[in-house]
């Protein structure tokens, strides 16, 4: 069983796409994997939002997830239409409630392809709901922790754990078994080689012959 630490925005393409690779890889190789999501705002409020559906820079850069997205089969708008780019507090105060619930990686998997693939604005407290009704989550229940703040602080906590404890230089950051792994095509490829450096060859069941 690996031990895999996932640092990531909901606004980062690269972390959609790579989360998506670790899941394809995964499930190929047959590897049992323990996934700690470890929530990381890229901006904090009340810095100023940014801009990334004008921005031609960052448009050049999303290109090399291109044939990545097409490989596993995620239909990504690089960048998606929403200006401008939502803060992510919000989603992830109902990420803690929905890991109380049960349901913390169908709503992790709804609100990043509402946002990448949907172009919905995450930032809205209404269009999380929906989607915390979507994966089975009480709506009214939801709505009233995130207008409560039920989470609020234990999302700073682990917010501010990732800036100042884990310091990563950006995201995604991926740790296996407490060591960093170096992931830079984000292609499933790239994933099972990096999970089959991880485990003897003996415990990769991925398609073979014997």
């Amino acid at each position: 069983m690996l031990d895999i630490l996932f640092i990531s925005d909901y606004v980062c393409p690269y972390c959609l796409v790579a989360k998506e690779a670790l899941k394809q890889a995964l499930q190929e190789t047959g590897v049992e994997a323990n996934i700690t999501w470890q929530p990381y705002e890229l901006t904090r409020e009340p810095k100023p939002q940014v801009d990334t559906y004008n921005d031609e820079n960052r448009k050049k850069k999303y290109v090399v997830l291109v044939e990545p997205c097409k490989q596993l089969g995620l239909d990504m708008k690089l960048p998606p239409n929403v200006v401008p780019r939502p803060y992510t507090r919000l989603a992830f105060e109902g990420w803690f409630f929905a890991c109380d619930n049960g349901k913390g990686d169908e709503y992790n998997d709804a609100v990043y392809k509402a946002y990448f693939i949907d172009e919905q604005n995450i930032g809205d407290i209404e269009v999380l709901t929906a989607l915390a009704e979507k994966v089975g989550l009480d709506g009214a229940a939801f709505k009233a922790a995130l207008e409560n703040g039920t989470y609020t602080e234990a999302e700073k906590a682990a917010v501010d754990y990732a800036r100042n404890e884990l310091k990563p230089k950006g995201v995604p950051t991926i740790y296996i078994n407490g060591e960093k792994v170096a992931a830079s095509e984000y292609t499933k490829d790239e994933m099972i080689r990096i999970l089959s450096e991880q485990v003897p060859a003996e415990e990769v069941f991925g398609f073979s012959c014997s």
